[in-house]
Order: structure tokens, then sequence, then C-alpha cells
């Protein structure tokens, strides 16, 4: 989706545009390579740090920290290198119907909207770096680091992404004329020469509720929308965010409620017109930061940028995601399949029950429900559809199995879950052990019966002997040790999960030397798709961190609190509002940014009522997993269209919706009987 070709409609780009733009993605190729670096840095930490502290009996002091601060470089740095590669995700719902035309319209617009909040930030980020670099700030813990160093990873990673950005601007719309392309840099020139000299604190503008540094930035970016994309997008670019800016000054000192619907309808019309993800929350967060308090509060935006990030706990991501695609590099996901197959062999829907838990396991691993389908939809639908299976039974099965990668620990939502709503990570891996089994035993009935009811669903299965059966399964022994290794250090407490995905990581490596995988590119890689994996997840986080501050700092949960309370409603009738909506939402908008629009208002709702914060964890996966599967938009149904060659997409959503009643009627059974998600974190304490 990404290759933005260098000849537009204005024809070639200019040898000065040309080369901006080679300049850019080479500084973005080698900014990626050195958050590939860092990600393996990372891993050497916390093998390092489990050695010491294990074997030495002398843990140390500094690796949680330096691991923190490789993270942001991780996150930041590898931005440029994310956008280069088009991994910055958007809701196409709206673009996917447009004429060409139109949609590469659209597509600049967005850029340009992006753009505009990237240089806002980009500008908060670098003034507060300065005054932690003049108020000397250093961090509470022992090793009390000058706080200015590591947040130089986050303003270097905005200017790079910034610069990204306007190379993608440069390769949709370059001018014909030399003379006009000049005027994007003179202009970005000047207004860092303009911001410098106003320095890091806002100056306002003739007693306005306006300061000049916010203003030049309108004004330079306005300026070279129309130097690099012409009069007509300058027009729409102002019109556009100048009704939205007018909405919410007007929409400062209204009620609530109104407030409350004017932040997410514009949330809304940002997600559908195809502004990514992260940059639509971050440009919702910032406009309500600009004009709906009293004084601005830019600073914010940087503040947030800082602190979403700087968790360690975060670092579990990377290392899981990480230790995923090595063992997806291995080869080990296709030699499961076939252990798997071979032993439930006659069963009606054997392959069909082989590639379940195929699922199962891989989600073990990977924490992608994304990941899972794909991968498991590569190995197991060719074999199944070879072998007689029906498209439907065939596509509905992998894409049910892939909604397991949120569910079954260690799950990446789970972890953005816990650190956003302060809830222990380890215990919601632990919850998740037994719902997502029973979610597994769920799916495998349904098989069961589909497959002797419904005529030519399903093919006789191969018979196995018990020799051939162990044969199949000691090709596998290795990675099944693995994940009891990850899973066991996790739930007994030896390891922290981002030790645990470290030295899990390290494993995989080991397996794919092991099985002749090995290479130097492969690693390379793999470590490449982490960064890019790991940038623009939590580049969401920040995003929705900002959003996060203007709702609670308005107080609108706790005024959604109250409004519930006051009504009475039956706490399952809330439920089932909430339910509905993740179900819609899940249709749209994947998984992770999902979570992190809503959670500041679903979270206040339901923990006023009662319910347990682990549980109600377990079940917003399980309502996210309904909306991924539900036709006509949910979001594994395109990934499976995109790997399924010439299969309709009605048969792959008449696939599906057996699997996704078989669901719901899990988040009906964990509602009415909680003690399945609370039991065994109960056992474990």
């Amino acid at each position: 989706m990404k290759q933005v070709s260098d000849r537009t409609k204005n024809g070639p780009v200019d040898s000065g545009g040309a080369r901006f733009s080679d300049f850019v993605d080479c500084l973005s190729k080698y900014s990626g390579m050195a958050s590939a670096l860092a990600l393996l840095v990372i891993v050497l930490f916390v093998c390092f740090e489990v050695i010491s502290r294990y074997v030495f009996n002398e843990p140390t002091v500094w690796v949680n920290e330096y691991s923190t601060y490789l993270l942001l470089g991780i996150t930041f740095v590898g931005l440029a290198y994310a956008q280069k590669e088009g991994s910055h995700i958007q809701v196409e719902l709206l673009l996917g119907y447009l004429p060409e035309p139109i949609r590469l319209k659209l597509e600049l617009l967005t850029h340009w909207i992006g753009l505009f909040f990237v240089v806002f930030a980009t500008w908060q980020m670098v003034s507060f770096n300065y005054q932690e670099y003049i108020n000397d700030t250093r961090n509470w813990g022992l090793l009390a680091t000058p706080q200015w160093v590591p947040e130089l990873f986050v303003s270097l990673g905005y200017c790079l992404f910034t610069l990204a950005i306007l190379a993608d601007i440069n390769r949709l719309s370059a001018p014909r004329k030399p003379l006009i392309w000049w005027v994007v840099p003179f202009v970005f020139g000047s207004l860092i020469v303009v911001l410098t000299v106003l320095g890091p604190y806002p100056v306002p503008a003739m007693a306005t509720h306006f300061d000049w540094g916010s203003i030049s930035i309108a004004a330079a970016v306005t300026i070279a929308v129309w130097a690099w994309s012409r009069a007509r997008m300058a027009l729409t670019f102002v019109v556009f965010m100048g009704t939205v800016a007018c909405l919410f000054y007007w929409g400062r000192g209204m009620p609530l409620l109104p407030v409350g619907l004017l932040l997410v309808l514009a949330m809304l019309v940002f997600l559908l017109i195809g502004v990514k993800i992260s940059l639509a929350l971050g440009i919702v967060g910032m406009m309500g930061l600009y004009f709906l308090f009293p004084q601005p509060q830019l600073s914010l935006l940087a503040e947030r940028s800082w602190n979403a990030i700087n968790s360690f706990t975060l670092t579990a991501i990377p290392m899981f995601v990480l230790m995923g695609g090595l063992l997806l590099r291995s080869g080990v996901t296709t030699e499961m399949f076939d252990a798997l197959r071979r032993w439930f062999g006659q069963t009606p829907g054997g392959i069909a029950h082989a590639s379940i838990g195929a699922c199962g396991i891989f989600a073990a691993v990977s924490g992608s429900s994304l990941a899972t389908a794909a991968t498991m939809g590569g190995v197991a639908c060719p074999e199944m559809i070879k072998r007689g299976y029906s498209p439907q039974l065939t596509y509905g099965v992998i894409a049910a199995g892939g909604t397991l990668g949120i569910l079954i620990p260690p799950s990446i939502a789970m972890i953005i879950y816990g650190t956003t709503v302060g809830a222990p990570i380890t215990v919601l891996f632990i919850a998740g052990i037994v719902p997502g089994i029973l979610l597994m035993a769920s799916f495998m009935a349904a098989v069961f019966v589909w497959s002797i009811t419904v005529k030519g669903a399903a093919p006789q299965g191969q018979k196995y002997t018990l020799p051939e059966k162990f044969k199949g399964t000691i090709g596998v022994l290795p990675f099944l040790v693995l994940i009891a290794f990850v899973l066991g250090s996790l739930y007994l407490g030896v390891a922290t999960p981002t030790e645990a995905g470290g030295i899990g990581a390290v494993i995989a490596l080991l397996l794919c030397v092991q099985r002749g995988k090995f290479s130097w590119h492969m690693l390379t890689e793999t470590a490449l798709e982490t960064v890019k994996v790991t940038s623009f997840l939590l580049l969401i986080v920040v995003g929705a961190s900002i959003l996060s501050w203007v709702f609670d700092a308005l107080r609108l949960p706790v005024s959604l609190v109250a409004e519930v309370q006051a009504v009475e409603f039956s706490p399952w009738i809330v439920m089932a509002i909430i339910a509905m909506i993740y179900i819609v939402l899940g249709m749209f908008i994947d998984p992770i940014s999902m979570m992190l629009m809503t959670l500041p208002v679903a979270y206040p709702i339901v923990t006023a009522l009662g319910f347990d914060p682990i549980w109600f964890g377990i079940a917003l996966v399980l309502m996210i997993e309904v909306g991924m599967i539900t036709p006509p938009v949910g979001i594994i149904l395109f990934v499976l269209r995109g790997i399924s060659g010439d299969v309709p997409m009605k048969q792959i959503v008449y696939g599906v919706i057996p699997f996704v009643g078989v669901i719901l009627l899990n988040v009906v059974l964990i509602y009415l009987y909680p003690s399945i998600v609370t039991w065994l974190p109960g056992q474990m304490e």
C-alpha cells in the first residue's frame, strides 16, 4: 500500500525533490537499523540481568532504566522507518470505495494533517528537552540519569518523522518548478529560526488565546501545502482544520456531554478520512489541549510523549514480537501444524481441529491476532482446501483461531491494558489461560458439529499410527519447551514479562540456528519488522495518552459514571451496551487502537459498577475478538481475503458467522460465571 511513485500528475519530481526523498529514505533506513540494534541490545541487557540475578545472585541496578530508554529510542527513532515502510495503520473504510483521483487527494490531505500535528509535537518536545537540560532534571532512580539525554531520542525521532512525512508528500505532489519546490525547505528553515527566537515558552499573540509559535507553525504548514500541493489543496486544508479549530473553540465552556460528543465525532471524522490512527488520536487531543481550556496546554504533547512510553513494562512488547518473528522464520509453525494434524487423525474435521490447536499455540508466543491469522492462514488454509474442506469451514476456522492471539497469554493487548489501567500484567496473563482454553474447546466443538451435520464440509480424516504421531511430535518439542519455559517463568514469578520475552527471543534464535535457518540477514529483517510493529503500536499509545489526559482533565469519565449511576441501569445492560460498542468499533479499528481510545471512558464506568479490573480485561479482549471477525469489515476478514487468492469474501463471511456466535456465548458465560476468569489467579496467589 505504501509505495508512492516518484512521478505524479504534475509530472516528474525535479532533481532536488528526488534527492530530498532519497536522502530522507536513507536517513529513515539508518534510523530503523539503529532502532533494530537498540532492540538487540535490550535482549542482551535482559539476559545479562537474568544470569546476574539467578546465577551470581547479583541483580543489576541499571538494566531496567537503560532498557526503558532504549525502548524510547526504538519507538521514536523508528517512526521514520515505519513511515517509509507504510506501517502506520489507518482506517480504510472510506478510502477503499473512493475513485482513485479522489482517494489520492484525500491521502495527500491526511498527510498534511498528520504533518501539522507532528510539527507541533516536535516543537513542544524540543522545547521540553531544552528546559530539562537547563534545569538539569534527573531521574529519581539510583543512576540519577540526566533526563535530557534519553529525551533526545524523542526529539530526534519526531524530527526524523517530520522529514519522512514530507518525503512522502514530496512523492505524492512534488511541483514541477524547482524554484517552487525550494519554498518548503525555506519556510521550514525560517520556522526553526522563528521558534528558536521565541524560546521554549509560549509568547501570547496580542493578549489573545493564541501564541506566536502556534501561529507561525500554522502559517508555515499552510504555505508548504500551497507550494507543494497547489492552492486548491491549501484552501481545503485551511477550511478543514479551521472548521475543526472553530468547533473546538466554541466548545469551550459548553456542558460536558456536547464536549464529549465533539471529541468523539472529531476523532471519527479524522479516522474516516484516513488520518493514521495514532496521529488522529494525537491531533484531536492537541485541539482539546489548545481550545478547551482557559489557557492552551500544548506542553502536554511533550510530557505525554515522554511519560507514556517511559515504562519498563512496555519493553515486553518488542520482546514478544521479536520472539514470534524468530519462531515464524524457524519453520517450526509448519511442523507444529503437521504434528497436530497427525494427532487429530480421523476425528471429524481433524485438520480444522489441528488448525485451532496450532493457532492457540502460536498465539502463546506471538501475542497478536493479526500475526496468528496471517501465519496460520498461510500454513493451514492451502492444506485444508487441498484435502477437500469447504472454503467456509476453512477460513472460518482460521479467522476464529486468529482471535486467540490476544487472549491466550502472552498477549500484547493485555500488556497495554495492564499498563493503561494499572492492572498487574502477570495476573492478566494467568487469568487468560482458562478462558483461552475454553474458547479453543468451544471452537473445536463447533467444528465437530459442523463436520458431521453439513455434508461435504469436511472429508474423512487420515488415520496415523502411534509411532507416526510421536515422530511428528519430536520436531516441535523444542517449541513446546520454549512455551513452557516462557509461561512457566512468568507464572512462577521467576521472570518479569520483559525478561521472559527476552529469554524466549534468545531461545527462538537458537532454534533458528539449530534448524539451519539463521543468517544475519534473517536476524536483521526480523529485528526491523519488530521495530516497525513497536513504533506504530506505541505511537498509538502516545496519541491515546494525549487524548486520555484531555478526557480526564475535563472530568468526562467522572461525569459519565455519575450519569450511569443516576439512570440506575442494571450492570448487565451497561455491559451489553459496552459490548455492542466494541463489536461495532472492532469492525473498523485494530484492537490496540480501539482499546486505548475507549478505556478512559469505559474503565471508570465498569469499575464503578463493581466489576473486577482483571475480569474486565479478559471480557474486553473477548469483545474485541468478536469485532475483529464480525462482518462486513472485521479486520481479520481482510487479512484472510488477502492470502486466500480467489476465494470470495462472502465465503469467508459465511464461515465466520458461527464462530462469532461461539465467542458471544463465551462472553455471556464469563459474565454469568466470573470465576472462569478469576479462579486460576486466585489459586496462584
